[in-house]
């Protein structure tokens, strides 16, 4: 393992995440960290010489459909119904001074 997981670090990552932890906690988070990076050292020692690097597990191709105007432009139809209008755009009163 090559990072080692001591009280400071701990301390370091509850001022990250903005996290209050009582001692039994951060002896908890202590524990929980120091197996996940031993679990990550055990993934690296897998050999994936002949494994083909993907960008998702499954085969997935685009699903989406062609980004096509059906409606066109309606902004002439929408201002027709503000009260004020001015230079294509709603006009509304002054809310800030």
């Amino acid at each position: 393992m090559a990072v080692k997981i001591d009280d400071e670090m701990i301390d370091y990552v509850g001022i990250l995440a903005k996290l209050s932890l009582s001692p039994e906690e951060k002896e908890a988070a202590k524990s929980d960290m120091s197996r996940m990076l031993e679990y990550i050292d055990m993934l690296n020692q897998l050999d994936t010489s002949e494994v083909e690097p993907m960008s998702h597990v499954f085969d997935i191709h685009n699903v989406f459909r062609e980004d096509v105007v059906e409606n066109g432009d309606e902004s002439d139809a929408m201002l027709s119904n503000a009260p004020e209008q001015k230079e294509k755009q709603y006009k509304v009163p002054r809310t800030v001074e």
